[in-house]
C-alpha cells in the first residue's frame, strides 16, 4: 500500500455519524457484513461512550477508556454535558486510541460514533480527534445518516439541510449524506415531491411555497427564504437514498463513500460485488439510482391508495 505522512500504510474507512435514532449501529453492522463479503478485511470501531449493548463485534471500544454512565456518576454530569466531556477525553488521550489502531492497519474501519449534535456542528473534540486520525494516514469519508421520515415534513427537511451543511463545513472530511431506512418510508405519508427532488436538493423554492400553505409557516416565509438561500449559495448537500436490507443500495452507498474516501478496490473485489449483486437481483446487476427507490416508494403509495378506494 501506499506510504502516507505518518510513516504507515494508508488505511481506509467510513466515520458514521447523524442524529439519535438514525440507525448508525445498524448501518455499521449491515455495512461491515456487506463490505466483508466483498473480500474487505472490516474492523468496527465503537466510538460512542453510551452505547453498552453493541449488536456486532468490534475490534476497538472507547468503553474501555471513558463510559458514559461512569463520567456521570463520577462528576455528577447529564447525558448531553457527559458526553461531550467523555470526547474531550478522548481527545485527550489520543495516543491510547493511536496505539490501539495500530493493530488495525490493514483493515477497512468503521467507526460508529455518538449522536449527539453538538459534536458535529461547533464542539470541536470530535473533529480534532479526526484530524489526528487523518495524520496517522487514516482517509476517511463522513457517512452522515438522516432518517428519511423527515422528507414528509418540508419543515423539518429544511432544518435538517441546515444541519447537514452545518456538518459538513465543521467536520472536515469528504461527506457522504444518506437518507437511512427508506424502506419504511412509506409508513411515514406521502411526499409532497419525487424523491429526487429530497436526494439532489433541487429547486428549494418550491418547498418554501409549500410552507407557506400552512398557516403556522406562513409567518415564517422569510426566515424559510433565507435559510434557503444559505443551503442553495453553498450547493453542498445532497442525499443517497438507503435501504440495508437492500443489496443495490448498500452498493450505491459504497460506490458514493469509495469515491468520497479516494478508496479503489482491485479485479478480484469488482468480481465478487458483480457475483453477490446477480445473486440478489437474479440477473445482471446494474447501478441502482434514485428512480428505482422512487418506484417502489411510488408503488407502495398506488397500493394504499387502491386499498383505500375498494374499502369504500
Amino acid at each position: 500500500m501506499a506510504e502516507g505522512g505518518g510513516g504507515g500504510s494508508l488505511a481506509f474507512g467510513q466515520v458514521v455519524i447523524g442524529p439519535p435514532g438514525s440507525g448508525k449501529t445498524t448501518y455499521c453492522g449491515a455495512m461491515g457484513e456487506f463490505l466483508a463479503r466483498l473480500g474487505r478485511s472490516v474492523a468496527l470501531v465503537n466510538l460512542d461512550p453510551a452505547n453498552e449493548a453493541l449488536p456486532w463485534p468490534c475490534a476497538l471500544d472507547i468503553g474501555e477508556l471513558v463510559t458514559l454512565p461512569d463520567v456521570m456518576a463520577t462528576l455528577g454530569l447529564g447525558p448531553n454535558g457527559g458526553l461531550l466531556y467523555c470526547m474531550d477525553y478522548l481527545e485527550a488521550n489520543a495516543d491510547w486510541l493511536r496505539a490501539r489502531l495500530r493493530a488495525l492497519r490493514g483493515h477497512y474501519v468503521l467507526f460508529d460514533c455518538p449522536g449527539q449534535l453538538e459534536l458535529y456542528t461547533h464542539h470541536r473534540a470530535l473533529r480534532n480527534v479526526l484530524a489526528q486520525l487523518a495524520k496517522w494516514d487514516f482517509r476517511l469519508a463522513a457517512v452522515h445518516l438522516v432518517d428519511s421520515h423527515y422528507c414528509t415534513d418540508p419543515g423539518k427537511f429544511i432544518s435538517v439541510l441546515c444541519t447537514s451543511l452545518s456538518t459538513m463545513l465543521h467536520v472536515e472530511l469528504p461527506h457522504v449524506n444518506v437518507l437511512s431506512k427508506m424502506d419504511l418510508i412509506e409508513q411515514y405519508g406521502k411526499l409532497a415531491f419525487n424523491l429526487d427532488y429530497y436526494t439532489e436538493v433541487l429547486d428549494l423554492s418550491y418547498l418554501v411555497d409549500h410552507l407557506a400553505s400552512d398557516p403556522f409557516f406562513r409567518n415564517f416565509r422569510r426566515l424559510n427564504e433565507k435559510l434557503v438561500e444559505v443551503i442553495q449559495d453553498y450547493s453542498l448537500v445532497s442525499f443517497v437514498p438507503l435501504n440495508v436490507q437492500d443489496k443495490q443500495s448498500m452498493r450505491q452507498v459504497v460506490q458514493a463513500v469509495d469515491k468520497a474516501n479516494g478508496y479503489s478496490f482491485g479485479d478480484r473485489e469488482r468480481r465478487s460485488l458483480e457475483a453477490l449483486m446477480s445473486a440478489a437481483v437474479g440477473a445482471d446487476f446494474h447501478f441502482s439510482s434514485t428512480l428505482a427507490v422512487q418506484e417502489k416508494y411510488v408503488q407502495s403509495q398506488d397500493k394504499a391508495v387502491e386499498e383505500e378506494v375498494m374499502d369504500l
